[in-house]
Parts: C-alpha cells; structure tokens; sequence
C-alpha cells in the first residue's frame, strides 16, 4: 500500500477529515491531500506530526496489510538484538537518518526508486 493511501485509510476510520488534520498537526490541508493522492512523499518529522493528529504510532502508517505487524523489541536474550539498536549498527543508522533528513524531496524519491529497482534486479537474480 502507498503511504497516502494508509494515510486517507487511517483518518477514515478515525472518522476525521483533512480540515481536523489541519488543526491537529499545523500542516495546510492542501498539503495532506497532496500526501493523500500520492503527489508529495513526506519526511520523517511530517510523518511524526501525521502520526500524532491520527494518535497512532507512527510504524502503523507504513506497514502493509490488515493486520498491525508484530513488535520488533528485543526480549533481553543474547542474539535477539534488532538491527540498529546500539553499536556500530545504530551510529550507521543515525548516520543515514541524518543524510536523508538533508535530502530534498526530489533526491529521496529518486534514491528510493533506485533502491527499488536494484531490489527487484537482485531477485530476478535469485530466481534464476
């Protein structure tokens, strides 16, 4: 599912419209319907305020699917670490969070559709 698409589904069944949006989070309903429909892909401090006007966490508006994926917290239990969570994994990730918070818009798209397009290469590869 595209991100506007959970977006719209999340504030419909919270029976809000893009106007209480508005008032919730202090982005332009202009804006938000932008989201909506696909035109405009938001950074990460946008999604946050989204995410709380629609007084869910933030994970719910990117996931995929009816049902909410399960929690990804470590239990304590040697090997059961998440990637990212402490070490040199987390100063990379921090790292990366702050060279795409940079980024304008247009680059993000651009580097995400080329990820994606490396992902799919690598499967075919795999496949055959």
């Amino acid at each position: 599912m595209i991100l506007g698409e959970r977006l719209r589904t999340v504030r419909e069944q919270k029976e809000l419209s893009q106007g209480d949006i508005e008032k919730r989070s202090g982005l332009l309903r202009c804006y938000i319907s932008r989201v909506e429909n696909g035109h405009t892909v938001p950074a990460v401090e946008t999604l946050e305020k989204l995410a709380r006007a629609l007084e869910v966490p933030m994970y719910e508006l990117l996931y995929e699917g009816e049902e909410p994926p399960k929690p990804q917290v470590s239990d304590g239990r040697a090997g059961q670490k998440l990637w990212g969570a402490s070490g040199k994994d987390a100063r990379y990730l921090r790292k990366l969070q702050q060279c795409l918070s940079r980024m304008n818009e247009e680059d993000r798209n651009l580097l995400l559709f080329t990820v994606a397009k490396m992902s799919k290469s690598k499967r075919r590869e795999k496949i055959q």
